[in-house]
């Protein structure tokens, strides 16, 4: 009888320590991640690929939370709130209008973002080396490196004069990101025809304006909006034989001329940084936004030959990359 109460005192002890380790064990943190692009997300995958490089696994030691907008920027400030009210630890805004609608919905929850355009401009920081706020993350100089931009056009085609800049006017973040490119136009030559749009039914349209009054070259300010119709404006390029520069490498990838931009995996990878320092009890106020120090030209061979466009040696030696 003794051996059989020690044994269920044992038991008893036993349960009730396995009950205190289980109040006493710390929840998992819960990472919230808010995208107006539906997935699958190449560049999401490469940030939460990157927390586990810092030893964060989904569902081991993190719980990350997404949410979706499809491609429906309008449903970002509903999603925002359902993040809020959720009580994640930290969310990973996405671009321009997932930072604007967590602007709207909370102001103590710690964020980290990538944005293509000027987290100032857009508000959500106060400057790039104290945030002051809330906010913190990766920058990837959208307006700033217009110029630059500009001018290789100007290289690739001497006699250039007018440019026809599409963009998307519903999206706050392009309407800070045209001025700025407006701005940096006029002392290089350059008249930038505004071809903004705010529906997709406008495409056309433009497209049918650019045919008619033809610029020497093309620019689109690229958003998820823009990029569900990439391949109609690669097509429309192509066969108006029009020369054309991109941000970002895909474009090029996808068949478009020449990109100049950020290396954006490297970006996202940095926002998994600004992610870790956040987990680990760095406020976003105290942790200065990063901006791109890697920077890559690719030219597309194949879309040159296509629109009949010889590209000059000095250009072609400094890409960092060629397709042909």
């Amino acid at each position: 009888m003794k051996t059989l109460s020690a044994l269920l005192l044992l038991v008893v002890s036993l349960g009730s320590f396995d009950s205190v380790q289980a109040q006493n064990k710390a929840p998992i943190p819960r990472i919230g991640v808010l995208s107006v692009t539906a997935p699958p997300n190449p560049n999401i995958d490469i940030f939460v690929k990157a927390l586990q490089n810092h030893g964060y696994t989904d569902g081991k030691n993190i719980a990350i939370d997404y949410r979706y907008a499809r491609g429906k920027p309008e449903r970002m400030p509903e999603l925002a709130a359902d993040l809020v009210r959720s009580k994640v630890d930290a969310i990973f805004a996405v671009g321009p209008s997932a930072m604007l609608a967590l602007k709207q919905a909370t102001r103590t929850i710690p964020i980290a973002f990538f944005s293509p355009s000027d987290p100032i401009g857009l508000g959500v920081v106060a400057s790039l080396a104290h945030p002051g706020g809330n906010f913190t993350g990766v920058s990837a100089l959208a307006s700033d490196l217009w110029p630059k931009r500009l001018e290789l056009l100007k290289e690739i085609s001497p006699k250039l004069s007018r440019v026809a800049m599409v963009w998307n006017k519903g999206n706050a973040a392009m309407n800070l990101e045209a001025k700025a490119t407006q701005e940096v136009a006029e002392p290089l030559g350059v008249a930038l025809q505004d071809r903004g749009i705010k529906d997709p039914a406008e495409l056309e349209g433009i497209f049918a304006a650019m045919a008619k009054d033809r610029p020497d070259a093309f620019l689109t300010l690229v958003d998820p909006f823009l990029t569900t119709y990439q391949k109609r404006i690669l097509d429309f390029l192509i066969a108006n034989r029009l020369p054309a520069i991109f941000e970002s490498k895909e474009w090029v990838e996808a068949g478009g001329l020449v990109s100049y931009g950020p290396n954006y995996p490297e970006l996202y990878r940095r926002a998994a940084f600004h992610m870790d320092k956040i987990l680990k009890g760095t406020k976003p106020a105290d942790l200065p936004v990063e901006q791109p120090t890697q920077f890559e030209l690719v030219i597309n061979l194949k879309t040159a030959k296509q629109i009949g466009l010889t590209i000059p040696p000095n250009v072609l030696v400094r890409a960092d990359r060629v397709i042909r």
